[in-house]
């Protein structure tokens, strides 16, 4: 029998084909934990692009790597994984130019209030549309904050300073140096950051990071950019902030509830712009990261260890190989 990789979810065309010369792909039938579970069986690779129980791993003995299709491990039960004695990999940075190119799209269409100029263009004619125009602003030259300067971070200001002449802060939790970037403390750049940029992974320090007490230090002409995780926000604080006008504009492409509900206070802000966690997807980096843990899949196949393993204190505990 060819060995098995398990998906939670199709892959880009080129990864299949790339997986079918040496195995056999099964993707779940659905995505509840029983079901994934049940269908793991006998693969020793999953590819995750949702959410796995941390059952799996006993449910599926012959598991012997989990690979994140993407970067953000926070789909991943990584403690799980490596007291079962499972390897955990990821695909970092390969979409970072994905969603740093989303991020400006975004911060765009905020600042020339595009959403009230198709609508009133739609609705009420040319004039109405165009009137939006003189209260619209420019990108160039205002200055962005970037919290956290990892692959995605790093990708939003090449862009900002190279493209757009922007100034640019940042904040990261180690120690960084980047060409034409201030690092500064969060208080600061919450202060002084026209348009704030979220980029951090979702950890316990960053868990309800932008709190009533943090968006109060924003600027009333700010916007808040979120490409990072829900729960990096705390969301009656930003619905609260947005009720009363202390800032300009939001746009959100992860919540802390996903899918996000039909009703959500979030829907009823023009001035809020709504993702459905899409920032990283286009047809390129759906290839690159599809490719990337297909890859990884094959390494292990043959014995090698990943190139980017995240658990590395696994080794003394790895599961054997089945033949």
């Amino acid at each position: 029998m060819r060995p098995v990789v398990f998906s939670t979810n199709r892959l880009h065309p080129r990864a299949e084909a790339l997986l079918a010369k040496e195995c056999d792909l099964r993707i779940a039938s659905a995505l509840d934990d029983q079901t994934l579970m049940r269908e793991a069986a006998g693969a020793f690779a999953v590819i995750v692009r949702a959410p796995i129980p941390a059952m799996i791993f006993a449910a599926a003995p012959s598991l012997r790597v989990a690979i994140r299709h993407g970067a953000g491990l926070d789909m991943m039960p990584v403690d799980a994984a490596t007291a079962a004695g499972v390897m955990v990999a990821n695909v970092p940075a390969v979409n970072a130019p994905t969603v740093a190119e989303h991020v400006m799209m975004v911060s765009l269409t905020l600042l020339r209030h595009f959403r009230r100029v198709d609508r009133d263009l739609r609705e009420r004619g040319w004039n109405a549309g165009r009137d939006n125009a003189y209260s619209a602003n420019d990108l160039s030259g205002r200055t962005i904050g970037v919290v956290g300067f990892g692959a995605v971070g790093a990708a939003v200001a090449r862009i900002a300073t190279g493209g757009f002449g922007m100034n640019v802060l940042a904040h990261n939790r180690s120690a960084k140096e980047a060409d034409g970037v201030a690092f500064v403390d969060l208080d600061t750049l919450l202060r002084d950051a026209d348009i704030v940029v979220l980029c951090c992974p979702l950890t316990r320090e960053t868990r309800g990071l932008l709190d009533a007490q943090r968006i109060a230090q924003m600027q009333r002409h700010a916007l808040l950019v979120n490409v990072s995780r829900g729960p990096v926000i705390v969301d009656d604080a930003l619905i609260a902030a947005l009720s009363e006008g202390r800032l300009a504009g939001a746009a959100l492409d992860v919540f802390s509830e996903q899918p996000l509900p039909a009703g959500h206070p979030y829907f009823n802000f023009d001035n809020v712009i709504i993702t459905p966690h899409m920032a990283g997807i286009t047809e390129e980096s759906m290839m690159r990261m599809g490719v990337g843990a297909a890859e990884e899949a094959l390494r292990v196949l043959r014995g090698a260890w990943p190139v980017n393993l995240r658990n590395p204190e696994v080794v003394d505990k790895l599961r054997p190989q089945i033949a």
